[in-house]
This record gives structure tokens, C-alpha cells and sequence, in this order.
């Protein structure tokens, strides 16, 4: 069955960006190699992403893929990436991108259908996660937290989940991160 998975990596304090939406927070912390060494395994499980828009802009900025577009594909392959977003921003030659405004469920069917037998990868940001969080299609959340802290910045997931909804799956050490795996229940609907 298709998973909802946000995976991502965050600072001690809980930020996934500093207020400059830059993440050269990330890239700075030694062992980020060892911390990443199976993202490839993870990507093979993949089978569509969903992304906000400000990490979509991101994404093209840093990886310069408007006169790169070949990078994307490099990274993401042929899958299906929906953007959540309510302005108009560029396409990228060869991907297969779409873009859309309005509730994350009026997606969800699209891309599971998109991922096949695979998980679908909310690569962020946190108020996207949220609203799948909020709608009860969040499966897991993998969180590398890194030794740094901002004080201020873009947070991991802006919303109040409690520990009836989270369970850890597992824990471990890459390099100086700690990677954590929480499955996420559905939302009670009679709480008020």
C-alpha cells in the first residue's frame, strides 16, 4: 500500500531553514555524507513527489535548473513532482511537474496512482506536511536532526501533533545526525 512519508533533515531547535529559507546550515555539519549514504535506497522506494512551492523555488535556484534541467532528472528521475502552489512559477524542460493550488486531498488520488506500488515523498516544507498531517494522510515522518541551531527560521512541522498520534519506529547514528522514524496515526476527529 502507498505511504505518505516526509523525510527531511532539521536542526537541534527544529528548523528545516533558516529565515532566509537557505540551508547552508545543513551542508556545514561534518558527517553529512555518512548521514546521506542511503538516500539513493531511499529514493528507489519512491514512486512521486509533492513539494510547497518555496522549496520548489529552492530547488531550481540552487540547483540552477532552469539552465540545467538535466539536473532534475539526474535527482528525481521521471516521477510524477505535484507543487502545491498558488502562484505562477516556471517549468523545468523534461519534468514531469504540475502544479497545483488548493487542498492537499484533492491530490492524493493522483499521486498514488502516480506512485504505484511505491511511497509518495513530501519533500517539504513544514506547512505542507502539516495540512497532510491534518488530513490524516501522513504515514511517517524521518527526521535527521543536525547539530546546529538557528533560533529562528522555517519550522519542521507547524502544527501540534501528540505522542498518541507519533510512535518511534527507530533510532539511529549517521555521522553527527540522529535519525528518527515515527509512524503517524490518524487524527482523532472527536477531540474538540
Amino acid at each position: 500500500m502507498t505511504r505518505v512519508i516526509f523525510n527531511t533533515a532539521t536542526t537541534l531547535d527544529g528548523y528545516l531553514a533558516d529565515d532566509a529559507d537557505s540551508l547552508s546550515w545543513l551542508f556545514g555539519v561534518p558527517g553529512a555524507d555518512e548521514a546521506t549514504s542511503d538516500f539513493p535506497d531511499f529514493l528507489t522506494t519512491i514512486g512521486a513527489i509533492v513539494m510547497g512551492s518555496t522549496t520548489f523555488e529552492w530547488v531550481v535556484r540552487h540547483e540552477d535548473l532552469l539552465t540545467k534541467p538535466e539536473k532534475w532528472q539526474d535527482f528525481y528521475g521521471g516521477r510524477l513532482c505535484v507543487v502545491m502552489t498558488t502562484r505562477k512559477l516556471p517549468a523545468i524542460d523534461g519534468a514531469d511537474i504540475r502544479f497545483h493550488a488548493g487542498p492537499v486531498t484533492d491530490i492524493c488520488c493522483e499521486l498514488q496512482e502516480a506512485a504505484g506500488d511505491r511511497d509518495v515523498w513530501v519533500v517539504g516544507g513544514g506547512d505542507l506536511v502539516g495540512q497532510f498531517a491534518d488530513a490524516g494522510l501522513l504515514d511517517e515522518i524521518r527526521v535527521s536532526i543536525a547539530p546546529v541551531t538557528l533560533g529562528s527560521g522555517r519550522p519542521l512541522l507547524p502544527r501540534r501533533l501528540e505522542s498518541d498520534r507519533l510512535t518511534l519506529e527507530s533510532a539511529r547514528k549517521a555521522g553527527q545526525f540522529a535519525e528518527l522514524v515515527y509512524s503517524v496515526g490518524r487524527p482523532d476527529r472527536s477531540r474538540g
